[in-house]
């Protein structure tokens, strides 16, 4: 596994954006355009994302990036993987489509399900803030059980998609969960991931300080424990092989985790929660963990 001291000095994320501050995005998208080496073709949606890169011709990034509609990232990203393979420079260059939960889980899972059946030749990775956070904070299916948002303004009442579960079971030759806050699990994911031919998905869990309300300066520390609650999941499964990775791995080996209660506690869209409902969500992850527990212990699945 790649240290953090070790990622490459190359920057292709400039210092100066418009995103909200402690936004983790940053950090995970300066790690992404590193595993990629700069040599890549972006497709973005509206979305926060849009507003970190700014727009032509005043940008925090320095490779190409297209803006598109919404419902069509993994769409253009079609168009612009067989574009470069009729120019012959397929080889040279990762086509990364890159949305938010919103504009894959639910407004772009259409065009997003039709390149993995087709196993299309680009990498798209999903940044989940668990809300439509760039239009307000609107519900999104990835939003988590209980969160309120100006949508679901008394608590949202369903546990969120299981996007990466869908994806595998289109058969795709990757799919793999990460968090921004990890740097170093992002990089390792997105280096291999380049280095596979075909669709390949990439969810990264992207803590987001006035959606989860919490102090910007606290990004970091709660992404990292919502994480070690076993909220988010770290690991990757490929060509049906299971296996944790980074912090997850290191979580499942010393056999404990944090209760749930302490992330929920941490965040101001989980206020008013009883402790009857924090009990429901920690039964959840108790049970989502267990079946990450047995895939770890039969990682082909026999």
């Amino acid at each position: 596994m790649t240290k953090i001291v070790d990622l490459p000095e190359g920057e292709f994320v400039l210092s100066g954006n418009r995103a909200c501050a402690g936004c983790s995005l940053g950090i995970g998208l300066r790690a992404i355009t590193k595993a990629l080496d700069g040599q890549m073709v972006m497709t973005v949606p509206a979305s926060c994302l849009t507003v970190l890169g700014g727009m032509y011709p005043v940008s925090s990034v320095t490779v190409p990036w297209i803006n598109v509609a919404f419902a069509s990232t993994a769409a253009a990203a079609t168009g612009v993987a067989a574009g470069l393979r009729a120019m012959g420079r397929a080889d040279g260059l990762t086509v990364l489509a890159m949305a938010g939960d919103g504009g894959t889980g639910d407004i772009g899972i259409q065009a997003l399900s039709g390149a993995a059946e087709r196993n299309e030749d680009f990498i798209y990775l999903c940044y989940d803030n668990e809300a439509y956070m760039n239009t307000g904070t609107q519900r999104s299916s990835h939003t988590p059980r209980g969160a309120r948002t100006t949508t679901t303004w008394a608590g949202k009442r369903e546990n969120p998609k299981d996007m990466p579960a869908i994806m595998e079971a289109h058969g795709i030759p990757y799919v793999a969960s990460t968090s921004a806050v990890y740097p170093d699990d992002v990089y390792d994911k997105v280096a291999k991931a380049r280095g596979i031919r075909g669709l390949r998905y990439i969810q990264m869990s992207t803590a987001c300080p006035p959606g989860w309300g919490f102090d910007p300066r606290d990004t970091v520390r709660l992404g990292k424990l919502a994480v070690q609650t076993g909220l988010t999941v770290l690991y990757e499964v490929q060509n049906g092989v299971f296996g944790l990775t980074s912090a997850s791995r290191t979580l499942a080996q010393a056999g404990r985790r944090r209760p749930v209660a302490e992330l929920i506690a941490a965040q101001g869209r989980f206020k008013g929660m009883s402790d009857e409902d924090v009990g429901e969500i920690q039964a959840w992850i108790d049970s989502r963990w267990e079946r990450f527990m047995a895939r770890e212990a039969d990682p082909a699945g026999h």
